[in-house]
């Protein structure tokens, strides 16, 4: 009998569940991988911010990244899933897969629920056309812009917006410091890199309002600006709650250390939909560095399981924090083990171009 293996996203870690369980399984008969995503191209979220500010992102059809895996790709938005009656429900045809195993990785979105007004004045730069919209409301204007989000995809954005705008203004408002992950030395070079770039920097600073017209402070004061970048936190889409798999508060599939649903072993999770936590009971940040790993640790475990095998734990090991500030500067953050910052930096145009190959062999990896 069959054995059907579902995957949902083809993000960093749906991408790389879905082809390393093909190659784990080439040489086990009886096996059937699907994989579901709403596009039929692989987005490299990590260069969103460029897409955003209007650059040409490579092309990468998932169809050629699958080709001689005999992973069948589903392009369709998944509606609902059934964890009780081991279904999928998608909006194209055949509109309803059943799985015997499946792998959850249907990612996240950005976070514009938190605020009066983010939802519908703000935009954001999370999914491939969260960026199109982006570019496409800023390009024209010539009024300031406010990038909400002090994380490193607020950084980006901000810093790549500005670049591509000399001469805007761009605001960038978090509620505390901005990179907080980054050592002392590293939080002074971004200061500057921002400077540099044009960007007021504007730390412990609450949104209380967004508006048509910019922000409303916490205090009372205001940011005017024609366009607003949300990117304050992201969330889950509410799929993993309502299906009657076992979320935590914010959501997020709770999974032992070899990534399987604590409510229903025949599912495993990876990718930013999973609750994981590290030795020190710290969570995953979501980023490709913890979604890659998830991935590959979930096609192990799947093609564990499939053969006779003990499936084994997720170990997370960070070592850096990269940050594009435009296209010619950068800041890399060494870390240790467990994310927390070294002493160690890279800058500037070295950190630039470490970032982007560290991208490209990242996607001539997924090619593989």
């Amino acid at each position: 009998m069959t054995h059907h293996l579902v995957v949902l996203g083809a993000g960093y870690a749906g991408l790389v569940a879905a082809k390393g369980a093909a190659r784990r399984l080439r040489r086990h008969g009886g096996v059937r991988i699907t994989l579901v995503n709403a596009s039929d191209r692989f987005v490299e979220r990590v260069r969103l911010h460029q897409l955003a500010a209007g650059r040409q992102l490579r092309d990468l059809p998932l169809r050629t990244l699958l080709a001689g895996t005999g992973v069948q790709l589903a392009v369709a938005r998944v509606t609902a899933v059934d964890a009780a009656a081991r279904t999928v429900r998608i909006d194209a045809a055949p509109h309803v897969l059943t799985y015997d195993t499946l792998v959850y990785a249907l990612g996240s979105t950005a976070d514009t629920t938190a605020v009066p007004g983010a939802a519908t004045h703000a935009s954001a730069v999370a999914t491939h056309q969260d960026a199109v919209l982006l570019h496409a409301r800023t390009q024209h204007s010539r009024g300031p812009l406010a990038v909400v989000g002090g994380g490193l995809t607020g950084i980006e954005a901000a810093a790549e917006l500005a670049e591509a705008r000399p001469g805007r203004t761009v605001h960038l408002v978090t509620q505390g410091e901005a990179g907080p992950g980054l050592s002392e030395r590293g939080r002074r070079y971004l200061r500057g890199a921002l400077r540099r770039h044009g960007v007021t920097l504007h730390e412990h600073t609450r949104v209380g309002e967004v508006t048509a017209d910019g922000l409303v402070l916490a205090d009372g004061g205001g940011i005017p600006a024609d366009a607003v970048v949300w990117a304050a936190g992201f969330r889950v889409p509410e799929l993993a709650r309502e299906s009657g798999l076992a979320v935590d508060g914010r959501g997020l599939i709770t999974v032992g250390p070899d990534l399987r649903s604590l409510s229903h072993p025949e599912v495993f999770a990876a990718g930013d939909a999973v609750a994981a936590y590290g030795p020190d009971g710290s969570a995953s940040r979501m980023s490709c560095q913890t979604g890659l790993p998830m991935g590959a640790r979930a096609a192990r475990n799947v093609a564990a399981i499939l053969t006779g095998r003990t499936p084994g734990p997720l170990r997370l090991h960070y070592v850096w924090q990269n940050i594009s500030l435009g296209r010619h500067d950068g800041l890399t953050q060494f870390t240790r083990a467990d994310d927390s910052p070294l002493p160690a930096l890279l800058t500037g145009r070295a950190s630039a171009r470490f970032k982007e190959a560290v991208t490209r062999g990242t996607v001539l990896a997924l090619r593989r």
